[in-house]
């Protein structure tokens, strides 16, 4: 009887964790607040921004990754534009650690919902496209989440709920995640610290940057490689 009222409780408290983000989601869409995350709606706001970063650095900074979290947690669109306020407010270096420490954070809370709450539901969605991926995140770990990270092949997001429903180690997770991100999240917050410079989200990550993170990620996926052509061997 205990058991059973103790289930229930954590049940409950499942559901309200879903409801409370499928209603975040909800309203996200309804007040239409991805016209904030723009690159025009971020030019045009910048100055008032920057006059408010100069008067109150500690809300800003917070105000800052709390959005940052919450956008990469719930997987909703401005991820980029995110990315290039920070370079625009804080600069290159400090934007690039509040932008990678934030979507690290927003990615490893977007891996426990899915995890502890949605495996069900994300496996009858995206079962079959996550066959792949779930295989080697199990067998390979950090290394292949390094290259997925480091290569775009698949959504950031899609990557998040993946690993969520493998055994693979929340340390690792984080790890990977965390130093994965560090080289795309520095070209966008570089790029945003120039920002009146931009004029097209999709024009900073040009095929010779692309290549080089394409070759990092080969480089990071080389040790399982060669773990797997010597298990071959044998």
């Amino acid at each position: 009887m205990a058991e059973m009222a103790a289930e229930i409780v954590v049940n409950a408290k499942k559901f309200l964790i879903l409801l409370a983000a499928v209603a975040a989601i909800a309203l996200f869409f309804w007040f239409d607040l991805q016209r904030f995350l723009t690159l025009a709606a971020l030019k045009s706001n910048r100055q008032a921004l920057l006059d408010l970063y100069a008067t109150h650095r500690l809300a800003m900074v917070a105000g800052f990754m709390a959005v940052y979290i919450i956008q990469t947690a719930l997987s909703l669109p401005g991820a980029a534009i995110l990315s290039l306020a920070a370079g625009a407010l804080f600069g290159s270096l400090l934007g690039t650690l509040y932008a990678v420490v934030s979507a690290s954070i927003g990615a490893t809370l977007a891996f426990l919902v899915t995890r502890y709450l949605l495996r069900d539901l994300v496996l009858g969605r995206f079962g079959e496209r996550l066959e792949g991926i779930n295989r080697e995140l199990e067998q390979r770990g950090l290394n292949y989440l390094l290259f997925l990270r480091l290569v775009p092949i698949f959504p950031f997001f899609l990557i998040n709920l993946a690993a969520g429903l493998t055994r693979l180690p929340l340390r690792t997770f984080l790890l990977g995640t965390l130093l994965g991100i560090i080289p795309g999240g520095f070209v966008f917050v570089n790029a945003g610290a120039s920002l009146a410079t931009i004029t097209s989200v999709s024009g900073i990550a040009s095929p010779r940057v692309l290549g080089s993170f394409a070759l990092l990620g080969l480089f990071a996926l080389l040790p399982a490689l060669y773990g797997k052509f010597k298990r071959s061997t044998r």
